[in-house]
Parts: structure tokens; C-alpha cells; sequence
């Protein structure tokens, strides 16, 4: 192969330039339409991906000890009859070792310029990741094309761009002089060698599989780290696609396809537990529960742990110059992807006096409507922007808080199977949103996963904006909004989140305000529950490699 590096530099420039000023910027197309891309590109990704249905996956791993898979899809209730290889974690893990001296030894620039490679072709094969997400995650065709395609394709990308700049920082030799009392001067010729940890897990997420898998990819993979992706069982299909492009640039490159890796399961016979053991795993890169994400921070002592999960995202409202587009925005983030993003608004919090809109005051009872009647106009069109449910224990979770709203407070809108007509069968839930006061936090102050949103009665809206900082704080928030014209309050607002380790986004309308950008937006702070690394930041790779050093006389 030509030298990928120089073929794809431009591409790490732009995005080094974007990481630099943070300025809005993407490599990847993040619309679908055939007016960009023609007819004929979006039909054959949609052919390929029906072609893989009801077969055997065609990656070719040592150790496959028989096949694997379940997946259903939550569009047509059908299984996709697609299986991959059950892996002998020991005999892959054997061959991922063997792998290993040789991209070690790699220079950087040769292992950046083969990641550039992988994601450029894993953007050849949008269309039918967009079909294969669908199908597995649930998320809408548009959303899986752009959400889990180009945007974490950039992602991933950024990732790449910080891994250049940790390693480039590092000279490959100095010359070094100095005195030492009366004598002459000694002189030192100093060499420094990037060593990386060792084997990378990425363990990915039902609902958005490839938003951490690309970034982890790249972090481990440039930095000279083997990666082993674990699927979730119910979107298998998406990180196969990636892990077979990765395996097929890595041989053309002359490399051991090992150093990328899959280990598929089920949810009867799990593989995590052997992957994150293993004594050859050395990173762990994990998006998903936060329940599960707290066990591995707290559970793999010695191991470098990354972590993205979820808390109880919250809006905070003193008053708006344009209560009916606030209530559209927050609204598109109660059904945006079924309410299953880590960006997704969960805790509305508004004082029980009501709030200032457009110099007019405006009752409680007024602005929880508003966000009501917004949710049903952004309902015109489900499918775009709902999904589907990825799966069926949701449905179970919003009859339970259904249940629950009796006791604690009120249902101001109930939850309901939306109409696909080209999936009839498909798992579906219009957003259920329930009036509480603060006496049932224990209710919302953790995240629920899904349609299920609380508009919070406050007494003040000092005690709204202490409940949601409190809770962000102990139970972690990724993403928090407020609402207010007066700057006094902002600035309030402002430092009271940040305190609590919380970005907070001021007065956003009029576009999606779950979208977290990248190399302008760092997502997650690390500073609270809710995940201990940023994607994406320096600290996100630099810790995958060590620096060791020789020095001699001169």
C-alpha cells in the first residue's frame, strides 16, 4: 500500500485545526440524502446489508470455537439470523500477543495513517451501518446514519488527532549538557521509546454501538495498543462491520489482522466478564450502564479504565424570552431516539410561582403544557425522530413509573405505541411525562433509560437550580440546560453546575440540543458520576502509552 499517512494528512490537519479552534467542522457526510450521494449509493448499502441477513458473518479469528448471535430487529420483531464467531478468549488472546511486537515497533505516523485508512472506509459503508444500526440499535435510519455514522466517525477521528499531538510531543532523541562542578561538561545522548499498555476491551452500547467504538479504536490502535471490541448482544452486526475493515487494512498494510478483534455473545452465555480478567487486558473503554460502569471503575484494579454512562440530565427554568421555542427544543430531546441518548433531558425543573416569558408571567401549570403540546407537534413525524425502543424491558420500565405517578404526583402525558406504517410490528413508545415535586427525588434522580421524563414542582427557583446541581453532582449528569434572560441568574447557573462537575448549555433553541459536537464539545467531564473520560481531550490517550528512556555518554 502507498504511505496512508501522507494520503490521508490533509484530512488529520483539518481535524488538528478543528480540535485547535474548536470551531464546527466535519469530514464525514451527515446526511443520508440521495441528493448528495445519488441513487444509487444509498440502494446498494441497503442491498448489502440485506445480503448479510440470515448468514454466517465472514470474520475469520483464531480461537472460533463454534458461532454466536441473537440479534432481533425492533422494526420487524425478526430475528436477523446473522451469527459470528464464538471465541476462545485464551487461544485469541494468544494470537493478539503474537501481534503485538511488530505495531509496537510501527511509527506512529505509520499507525495513524492506517487509522486514517479505516475510518475512510468504514465512510464507504455508511449506508448499509445505517441499516445495520437501525435494525439492532432501534435508532432511526437518519439518526443511524448520522449519530451512529459520521458523528462517530469524527469522534473517532478527533480521538486520532489528540493521539498524534500526545505522541508528537514526545521527541524521538535529545542531546543533553550540562557542568558538574570543575570539570568538563558531560554530555548525554538521550532516546525515548512510546511503549503502549497492552490489549484494549471496547466494550460498546446497545443503542449508539460504534459512539465510543470508534474514538476507543483509534485512542488504543495509534497509540500501539491491540483493540478487542465486545458488542452488546443486541447490536452485534454495527461493530462487526467496523472490526472487518479494520482486519482488511491492517493485512494490506502488512500488519497481523489479530491486532483488531471481535468477541460477539449472547445474553445467556456472556463474554464480558472473561474479557475484562483476562491478565493480557490492560485498557478498558466502556459506554453503557451506569450500574456496570461504576462496578468496572471500582472492579479492575491495575487495568486503565475510560468510562461514559449515563445521569439524570436536567433543564432548569427561570424565564425565556420565547416559551414555545424553549418548549420545542426541550421537547425534541424527550423524543429524540426514544429518549435512549446519554444526552437525553430526563428532570425538567421549574418554580411552583411560574416563570417570566416575553416580559409576561407564565403559571407552572402553563409551561409544563407547552413542553406537553410540543412533544405531541414533534410526534407529526415518529419514525424520523423516535426510533424504536431497543428493547422490550422499556416498555416494562414505563409502566412501572406510570404506576408510580399516583403517589408521587400526576401523568401530564401518557406514554403510547407509536404508528410506523412501514413497520407495523415495530417496539415503539411515545414519551410519558409525569408532574412531581422535589419529595420524590428518589423517583428521578437517577437516570431511566427511555421515554420517561419528570417536570419538577420547586418551591424556588433557587431550590430548582440546587436539586438539579445536587443531583448532578451525586448521581452525574452529562448534558445540562437552563433557561433565563436575567445574566445574573445565568451566571448563577453557570458556576453552580460547574461546581458540581457539570457542563451546562444557556438558553439553546432551535436546534438539537441532545448534539454534542465534535472537536468543539467536550463530552463528559470525568468531574462526576456520570463517566470518568472525556470524549474527546488529551487525557483520553495520552495514558495509553508510556515513555521509557536510554541515555548515554557523548
Amino acid at each position: 500500500m502507498t504511505n496512508l499517512y501522507d494520503r490521508h494528512r490533509p484530512t488529520l490537519e483539518r481535524a488538528l485545526d478543528a480540535c485547535a479552534r474548536r470551531h464546527s467542522w466535519t469530514a464525514f457526510p451527515e446526511s443520508p440524502s440521495s441528493k448528495i450521494h445519488g441513487e444509487e449509493k444509498p440502494a446498494l448499502g441497503r442491498a448489502r446489508f440485506e445480503a448479510m441477513l440470515g448468514s454466517d458473518y465472514p470474520l475469520h479469528q483464531p480461537g472460533e470455537a463454534g458461532r454466536t448471535g441473537a440479534e432481533v430487529s425492533p422494526y420487524t420483531g425478526e430475528a436477523l439470523g446473522i451469527t459470528y464467531p464464538k471465541m476462545a478468549v485464551d487461544t485469541l488472546f494468544g494470537a493478539i500477543v503474537d501481534a503485538m511486537p511488530a505495531w509496537r515497533a510501527a511509527s506512529p505516523e505509520t499507525r495513524i495513517g492506517i487509522c486514517l485508512e479505516i475510518l475512510d472506509r468504514c465512510a464507504g459503508q455508511l449506508f448499509e451501518n445505517a441499516h445495520a444500526t437501525m435494525h439492532t440499535s432501534g435508532q432511526s435510519y437518519i439518526m443511524a446514519f448520522a449519530g451512529s455514522g459520521a458523528n462517530a466517525l469524527d469522534r473517532g477521528l478527533e480521538a486520532l488527532a489528540y493521539a498524534h499531538k500526545a505522541m508528537a510531543d514526545v521527541p524521538a532523541s535529545a542531546l543533553w549538557e550540562r557542568q558538574f562542578g570543575k570539570g568538563g561538561a558531560a554530555r548525554l545522548e538521550k532516546q525515548y521509546r512510546l511503549v503502549p499498555r497492552g490489549v484494549g476491551v471496547v466494550i460498546c452500547c446497545a443503542t449508539f454501538p460504534l459512539w465510543n467504538g470508534y474514538p476507543a479504536l483509534c485512542a488504543n490502535l495509534a497509540t500501539g495498543n491491540p483493540v478487542v471490541f465486545k458488542p452488546h448482544p443486541s447490536a452485534i452486526l454495527p461493530v462487526a462491520m467496523v472490526t472487518g475493515v479494520c482486519r482488511e487494512v491492517l493485512a494490506q498494510a502488512g500488519f497481523d489482522p489479530n491486532l483488531v478483534s471481535m468477541v460477539a455473545d449472547t445474553r445467556e452465555e456472556p463474554a464480558t466478564m472473561a474479557l475484562l480478567q483476562h491478565p493480557a487486558t490492560a485498557i478498558v473503554d466502556f459506554t453503557g450502564s451506569p450500574a456496570f460502569g461504576q462496578w468496572i471503575e471500582q472492579n479492575c484494579a491495575g487495568k486503565l479504565v475510560y468510562t461514559e454512562t449515563a445521569g439524570c440530565n436536567s433543564v432548569v427554568i427561570e424565564s425565556t424570552d420565547n416559551l414555545e421555542a424553549m418548549a420545542s427544543a426541550i421537547a425534541h430531546s424527550l423524543c429524540q431516539a426514544s429518549a435512549q441518548m446519554c444526552t437525553s433531558v430526563q428532570n425538567i425543573h421549574i418554580p411552583a410561582n411560574g416563570i417570566s416569558a416575553a416580559g409576561r408571567h407564565v403559571s407552572f401549570d402553563e409551561v409544563a403544557a407547552a413542553i406537553v403540546a410540543a412533544v405531541d407537534q414533534h410526534l407529526a413525524n415518529p419514525q424520523v425522530l423516535c426510533g424504536t425502543l431497543v428493547d422490550a424491558g422499556i416498555l416494562q420500565t414505563i409502566e412501572r413509573y406510570r404506576e408510580c405517578a399516583g403517589q408521587y404526583g400526576r401523568v401530564l402525558r401518557d406514554s403510547a405505541p407509536l404508528d410506523y406504517a412501514e413497520f407495523p410490528r415495530a417496539r415503539t413508545a411515545s414519551p410519558l411525562i409525569l408532574e412531581v415535586t422535589e419529595t420524590a427525588r428518589d423517583l428521578y434522580r437517577d437516570e431511566i433509560f427511555g421515554p420517561v421524563s419528570f417536570i419538577i414542582k420547586g418551591d424556588s427557583i433557587d431550590d430548582c437550580l440546587r436539586d438539579a446541581t445536587t443531583n448532578a453532582r451525586e448521581r452525574g449528569a452529562i448534558t445540562s440546560h437552563v433557561y433565563s434572560v436575567d445574566e445574573a441568574f445565568l451566571a448563577k447557573a453557570v458556576s453552580a453546575y460547574h461546581d458540581a462537575g457539570a457542563s451546562v448549555a444557556c438558553n439553546l433553541v432551535g436546534m438539537p440540543i441532545n448534539f454534542a459536537a465534535a472537536y468543539s464539545d467536550f463530552h463528559v467531564t470525568g468531574l462526576n458520576p456520570a463517566g470518568n473520560a472525556c470524549l474527546t481531550d488529551l487525557a483520553f490517550v495520552a495514558s495509553r502509552f508510556r515513555i521509557v528512556q536510554s541515555k548515554r555518554m557523548v
